[in-house]
């Protein structure tokens, strides 16, 4: 069995989460940096062999602070990089429903087709998602890793992982600085913790 530990990276700059960021290399605000540490907190006593992270800084970040308690070096994963928003990057749903009512019409009914104008699709970043699978069958029974990553990257691997059709990452929600562990088998995996957020004390919300 391997143990996969799940991680969202922490609140960004300026509450830019209510923001499309995809791509952009935001980093982390002062909650975010918080939450980092409280994350690192959580998984300081838990064995872990290998950490892999987004190629972004809020992910980066968020990756180091908790490699820090492991003495343990962060593996930079392109696959890992969230989705290319395009023309939305950095736009509130508001502003991309005024701007692009087909784009707001398809997320609102959970296309699995949704594709970004001058960026990616759901498709293409499940693409990735694959390709970072491959390192994951590299690994031996027994290894524990870690993924700090994104929203969309972090529900399309849980959903490969369960063996999920793609339309189903519109039913995982995973929080800011969240936790999720997924263990696999030979033959199946078991989620076995979903979204947990309970290391984050109440002002890091």
């Amino acid at each position: 069995m391997s143990r996969l530990l799940l991680v969202r990276h922490g609140e960004t700059e300026l509450n830019s989460s209510q923001r499309f960021w995809g791509r952009t290399d935001v980093g982390l605000g002062g909650v975010g940096l918080k939450q980092a540490e409280q994350l690192k907190n959580r998984l300081a006593g838990e064995k872990i062999d290998f950490i892999y992270s987004s190629q972004l800084s809020r992910a980066q970040v968020t990756a180091r602070t908790i490699a820090s308690a492991h003495n343990l070096e962060v593996i930079a994963c392109p696959e890992l990089n969230e989705i290319d928003f395009g023309e939305m990057e950095g736009l509130t749903f508001s502003e991309i429903s005024g701007r692009y009512p087909e784009v707001a019409r398809m997320k609102t009914e959970r296309s699995p087709a949704m594709a970004y104008p001058g960026g990616e699709s759901l498709p293409q970043l499940e693409k990735r998602v694959i390709e970072f699978e491959s390192r994951l069958a590299g690994h031996t029974a027994g290894d524990t890793i870690l993924v700090v990553a994104h929203s969309g990257v972090l529900r399309i691997l849980i959903c490969r992982l369960l063996e999920l059709d793609l339309r189903h990452l519109w039913n995982i929600r995973v929080d800011l600085a969240s936790l999720n562990i997924v263990d696999t088998y030979p033959e199946t995996a078991i989620l076995s913790l979903l979204n947990d957020t309970s290391h984050l004390k109440e002002d890091c919300k």
